[in-house]
């Protein structure tokens, strides 16, 4: 390839970093544009560009969403975490009781879908026992990543990394192969996280607590309509003096407020009565002749029959991003109400209608029983958790989907069949028995995750062939001097950081894709196993513990646990430098 393709190349590189560190466009259309805008300048050939999508990787990863599904609607995970964490004595008892099995269950599984089960279930219990959530959801979070780099089939890095090394030599990671480096990883990352977890674990209220701490203090605007009922009678004969639950606290009129409101006070036809009470007797209120809900308000229960209440919360897939409740419509496209939202650990109280949503925001709304089965898997949402309490009775296929997802992990870990191979009879036999229904193993995949993966294998040829990867390799050995075991280690090390670096600024898949090339072209200037390197950058690229928006498993429990943007970075990046110092000994020692 010539100069002129990698000056493209490298260009197109840096418009898609700044776009997706920016957060200018969503990550599947952002790698998808630079992908195209590769084969438009002639860089890459069209079967080039998109022989991703036909990659194992990728299908392995549509095929594990399933297989999740199922685990999530017949197992007990429930009983499973409370059995865990009952009768631990200490908080590091109970962060190791949390996390081994998570990390557990996340080799196995995806881990995303993981999180999303069990971060609230474990906010259940934690409030339940008079403990804060936030002690314990982001260890939930992390143990998730962490669980995921011991297999192949456990972070969807990992799986991309393989299937450009499976590009570049023919053959993929086997379902251990990553194990004997990322063991150590895990086991001391775990360890620092119960030993320091304590000290660097925030004390917060969660969205939900915050919820009912001020349940009965919802601030609600009603109008007077002109001519109306209510139009020139004092607040007292109005009926607004003496509420059961609710209080008048003042008076919006033009451009003054008018507070305390004394009962002789004149209603005028416009004025917005800010009222303080519970939902229920605010929206009788609203029912009264002569007045309605002020436009400037989300909260109000729907018209008619029986509402639950539920929390969801954003990530930067969810097209509510960026955008207001009024610009999207939210009540006529959901069939929901907002109550509150909750940013960083505290409730916002601007006018909800207007306010953009950011990642990681957490809204209470108001629906129809049955919200959560109809948006879970719809990718709007992150998470959707139910907040009314429901008695749920143990699967009878519980063991059957245990043993599909046993017989799979041992058949492709035994190498009889490939690992691609392995993940689709199990979910050929799920949707065969109706264990999972065709219809709900197509909603749980989550396509942008597919996207990405297939369109990031393309942008990692575009590296290799524009000769990107032989550049960065060589700036990696050019930056350290010498030779021997000291030379790898610091030529690892800056390999591994990059590609954190990246991580936290762009995304996981995104930073796989850009750095494993590079890692295979630095393995032949250090003369080291190819496939090692690129599991050096499979773990960092899964090792997103810094930011809330990094990975998709941190943002589901930063709404939950009501956290700030600070918490991750205090407790994260002692985990970072763990699994750095790790991988590079692990690497150093056994290279």
């Amino acid at each position: 390839m010539d100069d002129h393709s990698a000056w493209i190349t490298g260009a197109v590189l840096v418009v898609l970093l700044v776009a997706l560190a920016r957060e200018r466009v969503p990550p599947a259309a952002g790698i998808l544009a630079a992908v195209l805008a590769l084969v438009l300048t002639g860089v890459l050939e069209v079967t080039e560009a998109f022989a991703g999508f036909a990659n194992p990787a990728t299908l392995t990863v549509a095929g594990l969403f399933v297989v999740a599904r199922a685990l999530r609607e017949h197992t007990d995970l429930e009983g499973l975490l409370t059995l865990m964490l009952r009768g631990a004595r200490s908080e590091r008892g109970r962060l190791l009781r949390l996390t081994l099995p998570t990390a557990g269950l996340s080799a196995a599984m995806a881990n995303t879908p993981l999180v999303a089960a069990a971060a609230p279930i474990v906010r259940t219990w934690a409030e339940r026992s008079g403990r804060p959530p936030s002690r314990y959801l982001i260890p939930l979070s992390f143990a998730a990543i962490l669980g995921g780099m011991l297999t192949t089939i456990g972070t969807s890095p990992t799986l991309l990394v393989s299937g450009l090394v499976e590009r570049e030599t023919g053959t993929p990671f086997r379902l251990f192969e990553v194990t004997p480096v990322s063991l150590p990883v895990v086991v001391v990352a775990l360890t620092a996280l119960c030993v320091f977890g304590p000290r660097l674990l925030p004390d917060r209220s969660s969205s939900e607590q915050l919820v009912i701490a001020d349940e009965r203090a919802y601030t609600l605007p009603l109008q007077v309509e002109p001519g109306g009922a209510v139009d020139g009678l004092t607040v007292s004969a109005a009926g607004l003096r003496e509420l059961e639950s609710a209080f008048l606290a003042r008076i919006h009129r033009d451009d003054t407020d008018i507070a305390p409101v004394g009962p002789e006070e004149v209603l005028r036809g416009g004025d917005v009565l800010v009222l303080v009470g519970e939902v229920a007797d605010v929206t009788d209120l609203a029912e009264r002749d002569g007045l309605r809900l002020a436009d400037s308000t989300q909260v109000h229960l729907l018209d008619g029959g029986q509402h639950d209440r539920y929390e969801v919360v954003l990530d930067r897939a969810s097209p509510l991003a960026g955008r207001t409740l009024k610009e999207m419509s939210f009540r006529g496209r959901y069939d929901a109400a907002v109550l509150a939202l909750h940013r960083g650990g505290q409730r916002v109280h601007h006018k909800l209608g207007t306010e953009v949503l950011e990642p990681g925001d957490s809204l209470l709304v108001q629906a129809a029983p049955g919200f959560d089965d109809r948006w879970r898997d719809r990718g709007d949402f992150a998470v959707v958790v139910p907040l009314t309490s429901r008695t749920r009775t143990p699967s009878p296929r519980r063991w059957f989907v245990l043993g599909v997802v046993l017989a799979m992990l041992v058949i492709a870990g035994s190498g009889l069949l490939p690992i691609l191979t392995a993940v689709l009879v199990a979910c050929a036999a799920l949707v065969a028995t109706r264990t999972v229904s065709f219809h709900a193993a197509k909603a749980s995949i989550d396509l942008d995750v597919v996207l990405i993966i297939g369109a990031a294998i393309g942008l990692g040829t575009a590296v290799t062939a524009s000769g990107l990867a032989t550049t960065g390799a060589q700036a990696l050995v050019g930056a350290v001097s010498g030779q021997g075991a000291v030379t790898f280690a610091l030529a690892v090390l800056g390999l591994i950081v990059t590609t954190l670096v990246l991580t936290e600024l762009i995304t996981n898949i995104a930073a796989a894709a850009l750095m494993t090339p590079i890692a295979l072209d630095l393995a032949l200037q250090l003369d080291a196993d190819p496939r090692r390197l690129a599991i050096a950058v499979a773990i960092a690229a899964s090792a997103s513990f810094l930011t809330p928006i990094g990975y998709q498993t941190n943002t589901i429990v930063y709404g939950l646990g009501g956290y700030r943007f600070g918490d991750y970075w205090r407790v994260g990046l002692p985990l970072s430098v763990a699994v750095t110092v790790t991988t590079v000994a692990v690497l150093t020692l056994t290279a």
